[in-house]
């Protein structure tokens, strides 16, 4: 997917993705260490297939529960709790707004955001699960209703397409930082309980209702953040004049002035810290994604990485 090409959705390119998405693991909560690698564990007790624990009997249990043996041979009745098999629906929200159209290497961040959107709902239809999901640009959004077949992932890659090829600097649409705070009011008010929320953006326009939006999913919720950046701002050139635009008025960028490539250093780094501080303060994955490298093998490592670290949690 070449950077300014858009997104064109093709059976081959959907193919590869679907290959590369397979030995993806993902972390999941309720002890697996793995997330979109099969069904997950509820946190609910009831009567499922395999065996948790011993407990003492508790007003309301099932009396069908009881362990007879165990309660004869310690004249205290007792119980066998198992943990229930219970599938997770995913829902893979895609930022393709303006602030996506750009890329200094490889691909813009609207592709790469494609991308790990495919590659995400790829895995997840393989581990048996319903996948769907929001696409959001500045003009609308569009959803797919989680669903488990190759069908609904195809659609989901064409809304994607649709947003992505709505990206152009003459966009009609103005930018609209309050379009991030808007798709994550509808996926709370889906996603009640036991889901997989991936959000895919580079989180332009956060806010702290964005923040409170994403802990209040996050506590009913397996949610993962994959943030989308371009390293150009963290590595800047140290001569030469940039012109930029958000697709309205341009401004003129004086690089080989220090204090404007300083100014521009602090805000790209102080931005990145601040999102990246909510994996501490709210217990999510906030996974960083450069545009300028190959999206798979990152997502891979990032992964793997955010499983080992909550473990250790």
């Amino acid at each position: 997917m070449p950077a300014g090409d858009g997104v064109h959705v093709s059976t081959d390119q959907l193919v590869a993705l679907e290959a590369r998405a397979r030995d993806l693991s993902f972390v999941q909560k309720a002890g697996s260490h793995q997330q979109l690698a099969g069904r997950m564990s509820s946190a609910m007790r009831g009567r499922g297939l395999t065996f948790e624990e011993l407990r003492n009997y508790l007003p309301g249990d099932d009396i069908r529960s009881i362990d007879w043996r165990v309660t004869a041979r310690t004249s205290k009745s007792v119980v066998r709790v198992y943990s229930e098999e219970k599938e997770r629906p995913a829902l893979i929200i895609v930022d393709q707004r303006i602030n996506m159209f750009f890329g200094s290497r490889r691909s813009m961040k609207s592709v790469t955001a494609a991308e790990a959107a495919m590659l995400c709902a790829w895995r997840i239809l393989g581990s048996g699960d319903r996948v769907g999901g929001f696409v959001f640009g500045d003009g609308g959004t569009s959803e797919v209703k989680p669903h488990r077949s190759r069908n609904a992932v195809i659609a989901f890659a064409n809304r994607i397409a649709e947003k992505n090829k709505e990206l152009r600097a003459d966009a009609a649409s103005a930018a609209s930082s309050g379009k991030l705070d808007a798709v994550l009011e509808i996926v709370s008010n889906i996603a009640h309980h036991d889901h997989l929320v991936v959000m895919i953006s580079d989180f332009h326009g956060h806010t702290e209702r964005t923040r409170d939006l994403l802990l209040r999913l996050s506590s009913r919720n397996d949610v993962i953040c994959l943030l989308v950046y371009d390293p150009f701002l963290l590595d800047l050139p140290t001569s030469g004049d940039i012109v930029v635009s958000g697709g309205g008025p341009q401004a003129e960028l004086a690089l080989r002035t220090a204090s404007v490539r300083s100014s521009i250093d602090a805000f790209a780094r102080n931005r990145g810290r601040e999102l990246r501080a909510w994996q501490r303060k709210l217990g999510l994955p906030m996974l960083p994604i450069s545009a300028a490298e190959e999206t798979a093998p990152q997502l891979r490592r990032l992964l793997e990485l955010s499983a080992w670290r909550q473990r250790r949690r």
